[in-house]
């Protein structure tokens, strides 16, 4: 006997003219209004991604998705939580502890004291320390992840962020992300 079967729950059809950023995938193309004047004749940042990492640090989970724009690689850090709060880099500039006016031992206390009213001065801010812990990241096709060690400072009245990440067997490396409002970002559905 034949039976037609129907599946009991059909599968949600996407509005793909309201696509939001937490829907975004590789193949899509995204702009970014304004990005928050990076772009010197302040035109929007629009590009493909064509990488998307997932990151992971205890229960907490996001993603970063990324692509060209001009001459460098431009990434969109989705956290989906209660609420989308999305950051971005857009200079892609990578920053040393020298820049920074810091040291590894620098860090190190930092990390020991866990205290949010450490702070250090860069390129006339102030930065606050916001967390500093371990981290996973993990790349679309790749079988295992890499661990990696974080600080994460805020701009003192300001929408930026400060990432040190270290990575085992590289240097130290720095760089500024900035807030980008979810509703700033239009997705536009690829493949």
């Amino acid at each position: 006997m034949f039976f037609d079967r129907k599946p009991a729950h059909p599968a949600p059809q996407v509005d793909l003219a309201n696509l939001k950023i937490s829907d975004a995938r590789v193949g899509d193309t995204l702009s970014v209004a304004g990005a928050a004047g990076v772009a010197e004749d302040l035109s929007d940042i629009d590009f493909t991604v064509d990488r998307c990492d997932w990151y992971e640090a205890g229960s907490k989970r996001w993603t970063v998705l990324s692509g060209a724009w001009r001459d460098r690689r431009v990434y969109l850090e989705v956290h989906n939580e209660d609420t989308t709060e999305v950051v971005g880099n857009f200079d892609n500039r990578k920053i040393t502890l020298d820049e920074l006016g810091l040291n590894e031992d620098d860090l190190a206390e930092i990390d020991s004291r866990q205290n949010p009213a450490d702070f250090f001065d860069f390129e006339g801010k102030f930065w606050l320390w916001r967390f500093s812990r371990e981290m996973g990241v993990f790349s679309e096709g790749a079988g295992t992840g890499r661990g990696f060690y974080c600080w994460q400072f805020h701009e003192q009245d300001g929408q930026r962020y400060l990432s040190v990440r270290k990575f085992e067997g590289e240097p130290f490396t720095g760089s500024i992300w900035v807030r980008v409002e979810p509703t700033d970002i239009t997705v536009f559905r690829g493949k």
